[in-house]
C-alpha cells in the first residue's frame, strides 16, 4: 500500500487526506495546533462559494465541482456545510471583469443572469445600486461554514484510516541538499512515499515558492434577523474590493475587504484588526447598504492570505516524492474537495499539474480575486 505524509491539516490538506485515504493508501496527517485552529488560512468562520472567475474557464469548472462535493459532504456529517443563499456581484463598469464572467459561466452551462441594477432591492431588505451598471447573479453560489467544514473534514479523514499527528513539521534534505521524503516531527522523522506539504501561510518559510503572507482582517456586524443566510444572497464588489454576506450562526453579517493587507508572520503576529478596517467596512456599508452604516461591530477576527503574485496556486515537486501545495488564499478553500481530487490524480502520476502551477516567476494580476485593486 503506498503512503503519504501530508503536512498542515487546514481545508486542502485534510481534503487531500481525506480523498487519498478512500482511494487506498496509507496517509498520515500532520499539524501542528489542531484542524479548524484560529491561525489556520482556513480558519475564517465563513468563506465564499462562487463560479465566476472573470474568463477563466479552468477555476470555474471546478468550483462547480465542488459544490457538489460540499453538499455530499455535508450529508455525510449530518450538518450542512454549505448554504446556498446565491450570490449577487455588483458591476461598476459595463464590459468589465463581471462580463467576462458572466461569458464563461454561460459557456460552461452554469446558471447566471445578468440584471439590471435596481433588481438588487429584491433580494436585500436595503440597497442602493445608482453607482452600478449591472448585477451577475449566481443563483447556485453560496456560503461555506469553513472553520467547521475543516474540522469535519479532518475528522472525516480520521475516520478513513488517516493518522493524525500533532506537532510542528520541518524537511528533511539528503547529502546533496535535495529534499527527502521525509518530515521531521519534533525530533521524531516519519518517512513515506509521497510527502505533500500544504501548510498554507507557514509554506513560504519553509520552502522558496513564490508567495506572500498578508494580514486580513475580518469583521461582522449585528444586522437584524432579514439580514440572514440563505435569505439574503452572499454579494462581492470586485471592482472596490469588498465582500460579505448576511448573518450565519448569529456571527452577524460578514462585510469586510479582500484587497491584501500589510505583510504578516502567521503563528506570532497580532491578532487585532486594524481601525482602519473597520472604517472602510463602513464606509462601503454607508454607500451599499445605507441603513447598516451604524451598524454595531459584533465579532472579528484576523487570518492570513497567502498568495502568489497572479493568484494562480502551486502545485510542483519540489524534488522526487516532495510535493508542495500552496497560494490558495483567498479563493482556494471553496475549490478544496474538488481540488483534492485532482491533486490525487497528479500524484497518481494520471497527469503533470498544469504549468500555471508551477515555480516559475509570477506576473501580478487580479483576474482571479473577488478584489479588483490593491490596497
Amino acid at each position: 500500500m503506498a503512503s503519504v505524509i501530508v503536512v498542515g491539516a487546514g481545508i486542502w490538506g485534510s481534503s487531500l487526506a481525506l480523498r487519498l485515504a478512500e482511494s487506498g493508501r496509507r496517509v498520515t496527517l500532520v499539524e501542528q495546533h489542531r484542524p479548524g485552529h484560529v491561525r489556520q488560512s482556513s480558519s475564517g468562520e465563513t468563506r465564499l462559494l462562487r463560479c465566476a472567475h472573470g474568463a477563466d474557464e479552468w477555476y470555474s469548472r471546478l468550483a462547480w465541482q465542488a459544490r457538489d462535493e460540499w453538499r455530499r459532504l455535508g450529508e455525510r456529517a449530518g450538518e450542512p456545510l454549505y448554504l446556498e443563499s446565491g450570490l449577487l456581484w455588483f458591476a461598476g463598469t459595463p464590459g468589465g471583469w463581471e462580463q467576462a464572467s458572466a461569458g464563461t459561466l454561460k459557456n460552461l452551462g452554469i446558471p447566471c443572469e445578468v440584471l439590471d441594477p435596481a433588481d438588487g432591492a429584491r433580494f436585500f431588505p436595503d440597497y442602493r445600486g445608482d453607482d452600478l451598471s449591472f448585477l451577475l447573479w449566481e443563483p447556485h453560489a453560496g456560503v461555506i461554514r469553513a472553520r467547521r467544514a475543516t474540522e469535519v473534514t479532518a475528522r472525516l479523514a480520521e475516520d478513513a484510516g488517516v493518522r493524525l499527528v500533532t506537532g510542528r513539521a520541518t524537511p528533511v534534505t539528503g547529502e546533496e541538499g535535495a529534499y527527502l521524503p521525509a518530515v521531521e516531527v519534533d525530533g521524531e522523522t516519519l518517512t513515506a512515499d509521497q510527502v505533500v506539504w500544504a501548510c498554507g501561510a507557514w509554506l513560504p518559510a519553509l520552502f522558496d515558492v513564490p508567495i506572500t503572507v498578508t494580514k486580513q482582517d475580518t469583521l461582522h456586524f449585528a444586522v437584524p434577523p432579514a439580514w440572514s443566510v440563505p435569505e439574503t444572497p452572499a454579494w462581492v464588489d470586485h471592482g472596490a474590493a469588498a465582500y460579505g454576506h448576511g448573518d450565519v450562526d448569529g456571527v452577524g453579517m460578514k462585510a469586510t475587504s479582500d484587497a491584501e493587507g500589510g505583510p504578516y508572520e502567521p503563528e506570532h503576529g497580532s491578532r487585532t484588526v486594524d481601525p482602519s478596517s473597520v472604517d472602510l467596512a463602513r464606509g462601503y456599508l454607508r454607500r451599499r447598504f445605507p441603513s447598516l452604516a451604524a451598524a454595531p461591530l459584533v465579532f472579528t477576527q484576523v487570518c492570513q492570505y497567502a498568495l502568489t503574485p497572479d493568484a494562480e496556486w502551486v502545485v510542483a515537486e519540489a524534488s522526487p516524492g516532495v510535493w508542495l501545495l500552496g497560494g490558495d488564499s483567498g479563493h482556494g478553500f471553496k475549490h478544496a474537495p474538488a481540488f483534492a481530487a485532482y491533486v490525487a490524480g497528479v500524484l497518481d502520476g494520471a497527469y503533470p499539474p498544469e504549468p500555471r502551477f508551477g515555480l516559475h516567476p509570477r506576473t501580478p494580476a487580479r483576474g482571479l480575486r473577488t478584489s479588483g485593486e490593491a490596497r
